[in-house]
């Protein structure tokens, strides 16, 4: 898992037990794996393996019309990759890079990225040829919007050893902010009141903008197991929270098979046409036990549009990202790096990432 989500880990969880009473989803697998190895690749007939799409499709070949990639090793570094190789061409932060998110600004100069400051993380940004970094505030997981105005990102405490906030409801420390580039002035969303009463936090994990820039899809995880998934579409001109059916807030519903009631949706991103790409899991539950990941494009009914790819039951499918075009798709599983043209089967690019987006 990458590391700006994987706070919700077992030994987190005890630790969050401990301190508020509550629960945190486990973190699934991430582990590694090549497509058609053992161990959890789920693969129709006539696919090509654990990537594959449920037809005959041919996998991705590598263009020279493909955009260029920015990513975040293992390691934590903030690195260009070659389109065509997967291999880095470019280092622009050495360390401490956190994982799952980093956003390219639309004009393609500005990175913006998380890095761990002890407990807490920070957004920070960097011109794509290179240079200092620039701190922006507090923050993880940003998401520039496409017009460039606005940042997208989570304010959420650390559940490490040592870094649990000494409060006994951690629901009100967890935050959504868009704030504006030009001014700095900041948008701020909560969970709702009732929420934060209950005391069951709902992390986010991921953010997307459409392309409006104003509705953000919010990856939200699970607070008790890993049943707790969801995608929440947020209209930031009229919500006040962030997670909250009605005031500008819906939810995507998880359809199709297998057992959409135990499915959930670990996570999904904006496409330029208004639909959404989103890693499909089943099965809910505890103890953890994944026998699916599909790779869908849906409607906001959650209705499937096209299969992109079955993915691996035994990894984790996040950091999801389109270009602008939205001919191109990315995502991880595990640490390994997926890359998709026009929606047909993806191709394995490389190995060793948290964190990827198209440039």
């Amino acid at each position: 898992m990458p590391v700006s989500t994987c706070f919700r880990t077992p030994a987190a969880a005890a630790v969050l037990l401990a301190a508020s009473a509550i629960f945190v989803a486990a973190c699934g697998s991430s582990g590694s794996s090549t497509p058609g190895s053992a161990g959890g690749a789920t693969t129709p007939a006539g696919s090509g393996g654990g990537a594959g799409l449920a037809n005959s499709t041919p996998a991705t070949s590598p263009s020279s019309g493909e955009p260029g990639i920015v990513a975040v090793t293992t390691a934590g570094a903030l690195v260009r990759l070659d389109p065509s190789t997967g291999s880095a061409t470019q280092t622009l932060v050495p360390s401490g890079v956190l994982g799952d998110e980093v956003s390219v600004s639309p004009d393609g100069a500005t990175v913006y990225f998380a890095v761990s400051q002890g407990c807490k993380a920070a957004i920070e940004s960097v011109p794509i040829g290179g240079g200092s970094p620039t701190v922006i505030g507090q923050g993880e997981l940003p998401a520039i919007s496409p017009d460039g105005s606005k940042l997208a990102f989570a304010i959420e405490p650390s559940l490490t050893q040592g870094c649990v906030p000494n409060t006994s409801n951690l629901a009100g420390l967890y935050k959504l902010v868009i704030r504006a580039v030009s001014s700095g002035a900041e948008q701020v969303l909560p969970l709702p009141p009732q929420v934060r009463r209950g005391g069951l936090p709902s992390p986010i994990s991921h953010l997307s903008w459409a392309a409006d820039s104003t509705r953000l899809a919010v990856s939200a995880s699970a607070v008790a197991d890993n049943e707790g998934w969801n995608i929440w579409i947020v209209d930031t001109s009229v919500a006040k929270y962030y997670v909250q059916p009605g005031s500008g807030v819906t939810f995507v519903p998880v359809t199709g098979s297998p057992t959409p009631q135990r499915s959930y949706l670990r996570e999904g991103i904006f496409l330029p046409d208004g639909n959404l790409f989103i890693s499909r899991a089943c099965c809910g539950g505890v103890p953890i036990h994944n026998t699916s990941r599909l790779m869908w494009v849906v409607d906001l009914s959650g209705n499937l549009v096209h299969q992109v790819a079955i993915g691996f039951a035994n990894l984790d499918h996040y950091s999801l990202a389109t270009d602008a075009s939205g001919q191109w798709l990315l995502y991880l599983a595990g640490h390994d790096l997926y890359v998709s043209r026009g929606g047909n089967r993806p191709s394995l690019l490389g190995s060793g990432f948290i964190a990827a987006t198209w440039q």
